[in-house]
């Protein structure tokens, strides 16, 4: 089942493809390709989207953005990846494909990461109300720092110590 799956997306699209396991299949995807991918992979059954996730490759420059498809039909976990320049941080939403359920994830990886999803109208705040750093689950943000310059004050001498070179 999985390699029939596999063999239906490769011959559409050209992605790197393989099967992690039993019900489990990776696929990695140009952005140019990823829409076009999608809807195609929700015609063929994977109705649900499960989750999206943003892994930060800081040493590459990169953002990995990744969503985990659900078909009940087959009962296969399908993982798209694609990768997007950290500071061009633009994709296209999947809104237009799995609707709500899309948009909230989007928000939630806009707001820990910056990432811009491209006819999404609502990436408001989701957890961080009144946040004014930069995006916190970026490897290059400095949460101590952060915590230190907004929460402590260096004149105070109980809280000084936070301030001090370790």
């Amino acid at each position: 089942m999985e390699k029939d799956v596999l063999n239906k997306i490769s011959a559409k699209f050209e992605v790197e493809g393989k099967i992690q396991k039993k019900q489990r299949i990776w696929i990695k995807v140009n952005k140019e390709d990823l829409i076009d991918l999608c809807r195609f992979v929700k015609e063929i059954g994977f109705e649900h989207l499960s989750a999206i996730s943003v892994t930060d490759w800081l040493k590459d420059g990169e953002y990995e953005v990744t969503y985990h498809l659900w078909s009940y039909k087959d009962k296969i976990l399908l993982t798209l990846k694609t990768r997007i320049d950290r500071d061009d941080q633009n994709i296209n939403s999947v809104v237009p494909i799995w609707g709500e359920n899309a948009q909230i994830h989007e928000r939630e990886m806009h707001e820990m990461f910056g990432v811009e999803f491209e006819g999404n109208n609502d990436l408001s705040p989701l957890f961080l109300e009144d946040w004014e750093g930069p995006p916190p689950f970026r490897k290059d943000f400095d949460w101590g720092k952060y915590v230190r310059e907004k929460y402590y004050n260096k004149k105070n001498e109980r809280e000084n110590i936070y301030f001090e070179e370790v």
